[in-house]
């Protein structure tokens, strides 16, 4: 073998090692400012709340390691967490309601009805509105003396009295939940309608063509395609439902009492009106842990082949 070829043999892979290394540093060189943003806003404050929730810390004292003690104080002796936690699951339960209510609208203006893209638009604008904004409709429409909803329930004999909606034990929760659900209708109806308009439609031909009527196409075609596409409704539902703190604080500040507080209100009241902030970082860490297990839960429901389409 000659020396040049054993040059060239030698220079190629330094050449290659080379330009690998550059293109690596260039890569990092543009991921660098994200990646520090994430860890400044993201990683460091979740490390600092866990450590946190094992220290009795105030601004005006020093921190001092208590071990569980906030955890054992939160889950003995706490029973606003309970009702807090409760109510937390409550509202969860509710984004697959709202998802039923958006999948019917989206069966129907996917139809061949007049006026379906007018429908579209009206559904859709309850989406774009400020959270503050669908609180204080829903504050007036359920308001005990000039609401609408008190109006009309007058009007059609259907109660001799106004109802206090928002100031009873009863009807708070649910009219929170109410307002909730309609101020996502408008994104669930949009991503279903998408899901369902990706369907091919020599599927429903063939089913129609073997007998399937319009029930059994939906079962075996419309749902099991959609299942992506509801997965992802109900993740963002959830984590909209649980961090609904300027809904549920315009609408009730988490009363009557504590009937529609939800884990999220009773941090903030912990940590900025009773200034216990190591207490509130001990319900944080429970409060992520309830979320990764929810979205984990979902994950598991929704598994399996998503694409797939059941045949008899």
């Amino acid at each position: 073998m000659s020396v040049t070829a054993i040059d060239t043999a030698d220079v190629r892979p330094r050449f290659t090692r080379r330009r690998s290394t550059r293109r690596a540093i260039l890569i990092w060189s543009f991921l660098a400012p994200s990646l520090l943003i994430f860890l400044l806003y993201r990683i460091l404050p979740l490390c600092w709340n866990l450590l946190l929730s094992f220290e009795a810390w105030s601004p005006l004292k020093p921190a001092v390691f208590i071990g569980f003690d906030n955890y054992q104080e939160m889950f003995w002796d706490d029973d606003v967490f309970w009702q807090a936690l409760w109510n937390t699951l409550g509202i969860i339960a509710s984004a697959p309601l709202g998802i039923a209510i958006a999948l019917g609208l989206a069966l129907l203006v996917n139809s061949d009805i007049r006026g379906r893209d007018v429908y579209r638009t009206l559904i859709f604008l309850s989406y774009p509105l400020m959270t503050v904004a669908v609180a204080i409709i829903w504050r007036w429409m359920f308001d005990e003396r000039v609401g609408l909803i008190n109006f009309v329930a007058r009007s059609l004999h259907l109660a001799d009295q106004p109802i206090p909606f928002l100031n009873s034990f009863t009807w708070a929760l649910p009219c929170v939940i109410a307002a909730n659900i309609w101020q996502m209708l408008g994104f669930y109806m949009i991503i279903i309608l998408t899901g369902l308009q990706t369907i091919p439609g020599n599927l429903y031909e063939a089913a129609e063509i073997d007998g399937a009527n319009s029930f059994r196409r939906f079962l075996r075609i419309t749902l099991p395609l959609l299942r992506p596409s509801l997965f992802l409704c109900f993740v963002i539902g959830m984590l909209n439902s649980v961090t609904s703190f300027d809904l549920i604080y315009v609408m009730t500040n988490g009363g009557p009492g504590h009937a529609t507080e939800i884990l999220v209100t009773y941090i903030y009241k912990l940590a900025f009106n009773q200034t216990r902030f190591d207490y509130a970082a001990a319900i944080t860490v429970v409060f992520f842990m309830l979320l990764l297990a929810v979205t984990w839960a979902a994950n598991r429901l929704s598994g399996g082949n998503v694409g797939a389409v059941e045949h008899d």
